[in-house]
């Protein structure tokens, strides 16, 4: 399929994903120059003609999270500057998407302050997967795709379940409950929760489990794993409550600090993530951490949005 005024371009955060989306459209990357000044300024062009184009900007808000956005700010503008018809940001992942809203006195809404960067430096509209708060499309003023990787994620456990594996999925915490109970669906398993009390940023203290888990596979759900603490001390919790086996999957591989390390020295069988965050070498060489391609489906929505069409089927 042709696309005449179809245009892609992407910063650095991930540009194997920006070329496979490229690949499923049988389109090719646009052409940017984006580098660094001595002083750690960044500098960038656009390299060809997008006057009236429809052009999607796919960057990931990832470590280095700040970089990462004022490049897509930066990019954003320059096409604007350039007389592009319509800029579609594609995240994803959404960075700041944790803190989205006023938990403790004199903090930022982060979610909002990048929305609001977003839409000032010239985005028409947003696409974006497996928001951490769903509630955050609410803080944009211009239209918002948000999709699901389910789909994708679904896949590697699929065949095991037809195979006869006695599965049941897990929320880690009451708030994936939403998340885990579509997965649980489109599985035909049940559903379990793992009830935990948070004590501080990044560390978290497993309490009980909600559901019967003894003698089955549990499948832990999860938007993101970040360092990792969450996830070890649930499928601990897990096995302690008579699990046979413990898996998880999470679309967003942000695998901070000893997040690789936890899991390689846990009881975790297989961690499925997607590719919407590029995997860091130590991620790569784990044989724990499976991943896969997220690209199909964007590119399924960027067709979709670019000919005007329904992209709701994808909201699943």
């Amino acid at each position: 399929m042709t696309f005449d005024r179809l245009k892609v371009f992407t910063g650095n955060a991930n540009p194997a994903l920006a070329r496979e989306i490229c690949d499923c459209l049988g389109c090719n990357l646009g052409e940017a120059s984006v580098r660094t000044f001595s002083d750690g300024e960044i500098y960038l062009q656009i390299q060809e003609n997008v006057r009236g184009a429809d052009v999607f900007v796919v960057q990931s808000t990832c470590t280095p999270v700040d970089r990462n956005l004022l490049e897509l700010l930066l990019m954003i503008d320059a096409l604007k500057r350039a007389s592009a018809d319509r800029i579609t940001a594609v995240l994803p992942y959404y960075g700041y998407a944790r803190q989205d809203r006023k938990d403790k006195p004199r903090v930022p809404i982060s979610a909002k302050l990048v929305a609001s960067l977003l839409e000032t430096a010239g985005a028409n509209r947003i696409l974006t997967m497996d928001l951490h708060a769903a509630q955050i499309q609410g803080f944009f003023d211009v239209p918002v795709d948000h999709l699901f990787a389910t789909p994708v994620l679904i896949e590697p456990f699929m065949y095991q379940v037809q195979a006869g594996d006695d599965f049941i999925v897990v929320s880690p915490d009451a708030g994936g409950v939403e998340r885990a109970r579509a997965f649980a669906k489109r599985l035909s398993v049940p559903l379990a929760i793992v009830d935990k009390r948070r004590e501080e940023a990044n560390v978290a203290e497993v309490m009980h489990i909600i559901g019967d888990v003894e003698g089955k596979h549990c499948l832990i759900v999860d938007d993101l794993i970040d360092t990792a603490g969450t996830l070890v001390k649930g499928a601990e919790a897990l096995l302690a409550s008579g699990a046979k086996k413990v898996s998880a999957c999470a679309t967003h591989a942000v695998l901070s600090g000893p997040a690789v390390q936890r899991i390689e020295e846990s009881k975790i069988a297989k961690v499925v993530m997607s590719n919407s965050i590029p995997l860091s070498k130590q991620a790569e060489a784990c044989d724990r951490i499976e991943e896969v391609s997220v690209a199909p489906l964007l590119a399924r929505a960027i067709q979709s949005i670019h000919e005007e069409t329904s992209v709701s089927s994808l909201f699943v």
